[in-house]
């Protein structure tokens, strides 16, 4: 083969990659982005049906509390495995062995189903304890674990269907799943409260449990629509298992010993922002107590301001990056398998660039819409929305976290990803005091910025000395989109000052007007001005070229 032919086939090959990234990150993000607006937006009336400010505070606390725990138990179940998953599959179905993927899998979901009923027996009888332990002693914890703990029967097996799908770069029915899912739980949630805060005017401790009960009920209808995807795909996969090359013996494998291996790190990398968030809940309160003498409801009032209530919100740009990562692994996974260099480079920059294109305008533009979007969710709370606003900022350290960490997962760097993250766990650690004692409620988040931001420069370290990777051009654009997303904050500030010029922070119907339109504003601008510099289409690819032109936009 000539060396024109061999360049002809690697640019077809780096072409094919970029698109699939684009079209799985745009399915991944659709899913992700729409369950978190979904899963955000039910928290209006849901806050509103506790009645009192303090009451919907406490509710709040309560309910991240239980979720943190929760989503720790959720990743140990899964034990990382759907990603591994992904990430093997890709490598077989790269190299023609289909039918070895598929008996990975089938080992997986035995493993799933065993580990899920133990994770979940451990955190319905070992509720008292894990309060105790990952909570700061609140027993009111104990039934909202309970109620937690029935997903986990569920969820682990539909995590790696999800995983499977991935493997074959189809992330339209883990996208699709993971909304349907967001949909009944949001129902189930809202239906429970309302009968029990407004019909039977009971405890929000009830309310709470239910809402997180709400968890199974979505489980089982996620895990229906990935059965009927499987269903339908059936034919399909069996015909490419069936042209297999079946050059591996697999007689002698040991696919639980290849599944754990891989998984392992998972469980680590991907609890990361959680572990960061159950060394808040647990220090916070005594923290905080040493520095300012204040009542237990107090400080749970607090701590639900930057846990849950500013936290609801920005995981859905952090989301973002989620659908990145998920989509970026299985492709590294298989460029990499390729031994192809130059594709495993144009695959990390594509990434990153993809993720800034979109990461920085949205935390950005969420900073400059933080007061009407706060009083739309939780009332006026002007220490709210200032928490509001710091923690957009710390959400593009947190979403970079993910990215970078899925990148060096997805290049079987585990080892070294898992060492960063360690060094800046300890880092977060160390920072915690100083930063409580100086800056008080501000304090945990940024501590957890520092602590993200030290593992994201060694990380990047990495892929730079191990893998060539040249950040350079990933520099000039990530300064380009920074430019043009600071003018488009500037303006939308510039807008809200005057808006509430003339509107009270308390009428909660014209703050949502505003920020309609502050929204409205800020994404003409930012996409106005990506499309006239360019810089979208050399990151995206000649379809937004296409779309410049039926803008008219020279």
């Amino acid at each position: 083969m000539d060396n024109d032919t061999q360049a002809s086939i690697t640019s077809e090959s780096n072409s094919q990659s970029k698109a699939s990234l684009i079209k799985g990150s745009a399915w991944m993000t659709a899913g992700s982005i729409f369950s978190r607006i979904l899963g955000a937006i039910y928290v209006i009336p849901w806050n509103n049906w506790f009645g009192s400010l303090l009451t919907a505070k406490l509710a709040n606390s309560l309910f991240g509390k239980g979720y943190n725990i929760y989503s720790l138990f959720l990743i140990i179940s899964t034990a990382g495995i759907p990603g591994a998953i992904s990430k093997q599959i890709a490598h077989y179905n790269a190299i023609n062995e289909y039918a070895t993927g598929n008996k990975l899998f089938k080992q997986g979901l035995k493993i799933m189903a065993i580990t899920g009923v133990i994770t979940a027996a451990v955190m319905y009888f070992g509720a008292p304890v894990l309060a105790v332990i990952l909570s700061g002693g609140d027993q009111n914890v104990v039934p909202v674990l309970r109620a937690l703990s029935w997903a986990l029967l569920i969820i682990p097996i539909m995590s790696i269907v999800r995983g499977y799908f991935q493997g074959y770069e189809q992330m339209a029915p883990s996208a699709i799943s993971q909304f349907i899912e967001q949909v009944a739980r949001v129902i189930y949630i809202l239906a429970a409260t309302y009968f029990i805060m407004k019909v039977q005017k009971g405890s929000y401790i009830n309310a709470v449990a239910q809402s997180t009960f709400a968890a199974f009920i979505g489980a089982i209808f996620g895990l229906g629509i990935l059965i009927i995807y499987f269903i339908k795909q059936l034919p399909r996969l069996r015909k490419l298992s069936q042209g297999s090359n079946n050059e591996i013996d697999t007689s002698g494998q040991n696919f639980f010993v290849e599944i754990w291996s891989q998984a392992l790190p998972f469980i680590i990398l991907d609890s990361g922002i959680i572990l960061f968030q159950i060394f808040d809940q647990q220090t916070f309160n005594f923290m905080m107590n040493t520095v300012q003498h204040l009542s237990t409801d107090t400080l749970n009032a607090l701590y639900a301001l930057f846990s849950f209530n500013t936290n609801k919100i920005i995981m859905i740009i952090v989301s973002l990056s989620t659908a990145l990562a998920v989509t970026a692994i299985p492709l590294l996974s298989a460029a990499y398998s390729r031994h192809d260099a130059k594709d495993v480079n144009e695959q990390i920059g594509s990434t990153l660039q993809l993720f800034f294109l979109v990461m920085i305008p949205s935390a950005l533009g969420m900073y400059a819409v933080s007061k009407p979007l706060y009083i739309l969710f939780y009332r006026y709370d002007q220490l709210g929305i200032y928490i509001l606003q710091f923690n957009s900022i710390i959400a593009i350290l947190l979403a970079l976290f993910t990215v970078l960490s899925a990148i060096l997962q997805g290049l079987y760097q585990n080892g070294l990803a898992i060492k960063y993250f360690l060094v800046g766990f300890g880092v977060k650690i160390i920072a915690q005091y100083p930063c409580i004692y100086f800056f008080h409620t501000f304090g945990p988040l940024l501590a957890t910025g520092i602590g993200m931001l030290v593992t994201s420069i060694l990380m990047f370290r990495l892929l730079q000395t191990k893998f060539g990777f040249d950040i350079n051009q990933t520099i000039r654009r990530t300064f380009g989109i920074l430019l043009l997303s600071v003018f488009m904050l500037v303006v939308v500030i510039l807008i809200d000052w005057i808006g509430y010029h003339f509107i009270s922070p308390d009428n909660r119907i014209l703050s949502v007007a505003l920020l309609v339109v502050e929204v409205i504003v800020g994404a003409l601008i930012y996409s106005y001005l990506i499309l006239k510099v360019r810089i979208a289409e050399k990151i995206v690819g000649p379809k937004i070229a296409t779309l410049r032109r039926k803008l008219h936009i020279k």
